[in-house]
């Protein structure tokens, strides 16, 4: 048996049954391939394969298959033959663990989770934790809480039980309690990299991105070449704004996967947030030759507002509409999207907005959007939000400088503001902050029947939530400015809560065209929220909700909130950005007037807009379409009529 090359099992012997192997031989072939995998892995497929010619029900070659697949970076081709060998032998812990780590690369959330699952059945020994981790694979949620409760009571250290009950919690949504239970296994076992990874990935999905990163780097000090650490890693540093290094993690995953189209898909936005956009180009071309029908590839390319896409490439993409057949909904909408944003750019006015329709069809399926809850938001804030509750309140917030908060509508120049705002020296550009909204929602704003904002506190219960937006939004400054931008533009129902948490913070509130900002958010898909902007008439209705409660601050709040028209900002520049930087109270800087020089990392999809000059061609672009925004028009009623800047 040679050193360097498979090891072939050999002809079968005549009394051997067909389709099977002396044990002996087999064993020491799997034994061979194993030692191939880590110096020589495509002789370790290729040394499976052979067995697997000679074998074909053998688990141990399928597993051994589909780790060198994965090892060479082939994650697509690894998992088939993985899923197999865990059909074929279901009790192998190995199995299911390399299984669900490919899974996890390729976005398969749900795979990933049902085989972890199997994953933690095959580590359980004692009948009752047997009994739980089997319950846990078929989702028999309340029957494995109890069984696993039970045996942590007589074993409250055993690892297995603690990291079993910990995914009970996260299938249940009580994630805290997760948290807790995976810290523990770590506590308990700190060289256990399953439940620290597992651990990492809970608080991810908490958007506690600072503490999975830590987790994280102690995976990567004992498994640097991991791919599945990397990933999260790559994904939590991005969040947290820190894109070159996410960019280092994705430089290697592509190398070693370079058939992973959502790991391309997933480098390409990185690559887009920091302006390369060649190279973000080339990678959003390289997942969709990998996956003709991936969507979302087609989407991204479409949405660099500076690429346009040609008549071959709608082809393309009509063509993957056509003749893919397991094309999900999530993939058809993107491609619509794209479709129209093509068609748009050829000038086909009526097939675009046909496609633009389709797309927001599709997605409003999966959305459970009510516009009645934010108008009963807005018509309770002008209730509430009166000189006299202000004045009760007034004093008990945190008396922090530093945010600057750009609220409005999406798509309605928000980004170039704070382009032109983080070109100033003493002023930092981070992205659209959930923490304001995530303390909002915990005093009630988005629950049936709530009082909110009545259920703002006073005193020191409301300098803690001030305080609690200074240190929760920390982790996102980079640069040791004194001022940092906030513009996540939502927050415009939560004026009132941000003025009395933090009086000294500024509020810049957006504002363009209602017909422009609506159209341009109907034929834009947002990778989460904004559930109002895929149909016309509930976006005319948040528009002019959003104008009312605006409304009713200017005039109990007179001069708080200082307003930027997008037209004025493009027609008279200097002008407004001196006004808005005496607003904010900086002096003025010439830089601000060459934000497009501005290099910073943006993460919208304006991201290529605000890296060239100002231009019209934001106020513009809906002519076109006027014909068809009847029902946006009615639903806009005083919003549009009552602008200030009719453009058409």
């Amino acid at each position: 048996m040679a050193g360097t090359g498979p090891t072939t099992i050999g002809r079968k012997p005549a009394t051997t049954v067909a389709g099977a192997a002396p044990t002996g031989t087999l064993e020491r072939a799997i034994a061979h391939g194993r030692g191939l995998l880590e110096r020589a892995p495509a002789l370790a497929a290729e040394q499976a394969r052979e067995i697997l010619r000679v074998v074909p029900a053998s688990a141990e070659a399928l597993l051994l298959l589909g780790l060198a697949l994965a090892a060479l970076g082939r994650i697509e081709e690894a998992v088939p033959p993985l899923r197999e060998a865990a059909r074929r032998n279901p009790e192998s812990y190995e199995t299911w663990r390399a299984l669900a780590d490919q899974l996890v690369l390729t976005g398969d959330n749900a795979g990933a989770d049902f085989a972890f699952a199997q994953q933690l059945r095959c580590q359980a020994t004692d009948p009752v934790l047997q009994a739980g981790a089997l319950a846990l694979c078929r989702n028999e949620i309340p029957f494995a809480e109890r069984a696993l409760k039970q045996y942590l009571k007589q074993h409250p250290t055993d690892i297995a039980a603690i990291r079993m009950l910990a995914e009970v919690a996260g299938r249940i949504g009580r994630n805290r309690d997760a948290i807790s239970l995976l810290s523990r296994a770590v506590e308990l076992a700190p060289s256990f990299e399953p439940a620290r990874f597992n651990l990492a990935t809970v608080l991810y999905r908490m958007g506690e991105s600072g503490q999975a990163l830590e987790q994280l780097e102690a995976l990567l000090a004992i498994a640097p070449h991991n791919s599945a650490y990397r990933n999260l890693a790559a994904a939590a540093l991005g969040r947290i704004g820190e894109v070159d290094k996410a960019i280092e993690h994705y430089d290697f995953l592509v190398k070693r996967h370079p058939g992973a189209s959502k790991i391309w898909l997933s480098y390409g936005h990185s690559l887009k947030t920091v302006g390369r956009q060649a190279d973000s180009i080339a990678a959003y071309r390289r997942c969709i030759a990998l996956e003709p029908g991936f969507g979302e590839a087609w989407w991204s390319l479409a949405n660099l507002k500076t690429v346009s896409l040609g008549p071959d490439d709608v082809a393309a993409m009509e063509h993957a509409l056509a003749t893919v057949a397991e094309l999900g909904n999530e993939d058809r909408y993107h491609l619509h999207f794209a479709i129209g944003k093509a068609l748009e750019d050829m000038g086909e006015a009526e097939r675009a907005f046909a496609a633009y329709a389709t797309a927001n069809a599709l997605r409003r399926t999966e959305l459970d959007y009510d516009a009645d809850v934010v108008t009963a938001l807005v018509d309770r804030s002008i209730a509430t939000v009166t000189p006299a509750f202000l004045a009760g309140l007034e004093g008990g917030g945190h008396p922090a400088l530093d945010p600057i908060f750009i609220i409005g509508m999406p798509r309605a120049g928000s980004t170039l503001v704070e382009q032109i705002l983080a070109s100033h020296p003493l002023i930092e550009g981070t992205q659209e902050l959930p923490e304001m909204m995530v303390i909002a929602r915990r005093l009630g704003a988005e629950k049936p029947g709530s009082a909110y904002p009545a259920t703002i506190p006073a005193g020191e219960k409301l300098a803690a939530l001030g305080r609690e937006y200074i240190e929760e939004t920390r982790i996102q400054r980079k640069l040791g400015r004194a001022r940092y931008i906030d513009k996540m533009p939502n927050n415009w129902q939560h004026v009132a809560l941000i003025h009395l948490a933090l009086p000294n913070a500024r509020i810049i509130d957006a504002r363009r065209h209602p017909l422009g900002c609506c159209f341009s958010n109907f034929k834009q898909h947002f990778a989460r929220g904004q559930g109002f902007a895929y149909d016309l008439v509930t976006m005319g209705r948040y528009y002019a909700d959003y104008v009312r409660l605006m409304d009713h601050v200017d005039r109990v709040l007179p001069g708080r909130v200082h307003r930027v028209f997008y037209e004025r900002m493009v027609t008279d520049t200097e002008a407004e950005v001196r006004a808005l930087l005496d607003y904010v109270g900086v002096e003025f800087d010439p830089a601000c007037l060459r934000f497009h020089e501005n290099s910073r990392p943006v993460r919208t999809a304006s991201s290529e807009q605000v890296r060239r000059p100002i231009n019209r061609d934001g106020m513009e672009q809906w002519y076109n379409f006027a014909p068809f925004l009847g029902p946006l028009r009615e639903a806009l009623g005083p919003a549009l009529t009552e602008y200030p800047y009719l453009e058409a």
